[in-house]
């Protein structure tokens, strides 16, 4: 006789569990068991501006919170910057003369190659130094590169610029230079020259789909913008994703080490996408604009402020960014620490 085995009843057999998500969020200890993504001291990069004509440090109106620094205060805030952790410093110059080609740049002694040197004699190793590698500081029109006689911006002849520019940083003591003219070609003539110079350790961290963003408005008066127009003819459409994968692509072919997407909080599927193309860490800048209209919610009382800076920087990173510009990067990793 066959063995005989219990019956189950239909309604047990086809019953499937409850499935309650809830029960992974019933405290803090099991959600952050739990939690998939995270942001740490190390991916933050801290922006500064370095003004050579300052001799105490001027908050920027529309960057409550910022500053620009005077050399001494820039030591400053690199040695806090390398003693909470903090992934990097990238810095922007503001000269006290600006001329038609950004000569300034260039000069060893000015602003950016000085401030440069002086924040790697300070930090050394401890934080990786990063300079801004563009003309628009420099520039008495305000543009990334140098102007044709219809006022145009020559991309060739502005190559040549970055290229210099690239090995002065580097002598200046740089970790990382950061082209971001969005000049086609930068990173190819950026790469030879530092490694026809011997300093082909030095990264190149590529502003590769940096878009022409309503965003930028207060950067724009960090660093005492002469522009007068806009950079349509050079930065991205906003209407344009593939164009960011594209620029990425090409600037990794290139030789780019690590790539950015600008703005980072309403290009988010840029940066996802960017992030699934290439083979090498992507960055992402919260920029001025992002973070003046967060200060602004709060100090109206409309947001939760710290709230609102991590959960800015968690979306950032869950969105792809091994590595975030931001200017909570300071705060952020205090907050971080609790």
């Amino acid at each position: 006789m066959a063995e005989q085995f219990p019956t189950v009843s239909s309604r047990s057999a086809v019953e499937t569990p409850v499935v309650r998500p809830r029960r992974l969020r019933t405290s803090e200890p099991m959600r952050r068991l739990v939690r998939e993504t995270s942001v740490e001291p190390r991916q933050l990069v801290l922006p500064v501006f370095v003004n050579e004509t300052l001799s105490e440090p001027k908050p920027i109106a529309s960057m409550p919170g910022v500053v620009q620094h005077t050399f001494a205060s820039l030591l400053d805030a690199a040695r806090e910057a390398a003693d909470l952790g903090l992934g990097g410093i990238m810095l922007f110059g503001v000269p006290a003369e600006k001329d038609a080609t950004g000569s300034g740049s260039l000069d060893p002694d000015g602003v950016l190659n000085r401030a440069v040197r002086e924040v790697r004699e300070a930090v050394g190793d401890r934080l990786t130094v990063m300079a801004d590698l563009c003309l628009d500081e420099f520039t008495d029109h305000g543009h990334c590169g140098v102007l044709t006689a219809d006022g145009t911006v020559d991309n060739d002849a502005t190559l040549e610029i970055y290229a210099a520019m690239a090995v002065a940083q580097a002598e200046a003591g740089a970790h990382v230079v950061a082209p971001s003219g969005m000049m086609d070609g930068q990173v190819a003539v950026i790469r030879d020259a530092l490694d026809d110079a011997g300093f082909t350790d030095v990264v190149i961290l590529a502003y590769s789909a940096k878009y022409a963003s309503a965003f930028y408005g207060p950067f724009r008066d960090a660093v005492d913008s002469s522009l007068d127009g806009d950079r349509r003819t050079y930065q991205q459409d906003p209407a344009n994703a593939l164009e960011g994968i594209r620029e990425a692509l090409l600037d990794v072919d290139e030789g780019a080490d690590m790539v950015m997407v600008k703005p980072a909080m309403g290009y988010l599927d840029v940066l996802r996408q960017v992030k699934d193309a290439v083979d090498v860490p992507v960055a992402a800048y919260n920029v001025s604009g992002e973070y003046a209209m967060v200060e602004a919610a709060a100090a109206n009382g409309w947001i939760n402020r710290e709230a609102a800076i991590l959960e800015s920087l968690i979306s950032i990173r869950r969105a792809g960014a091994d590595v975030v510009l931001t200017y909570w990067a300071a705060e952020a990793a205090r907050l971080l620490r609790g």
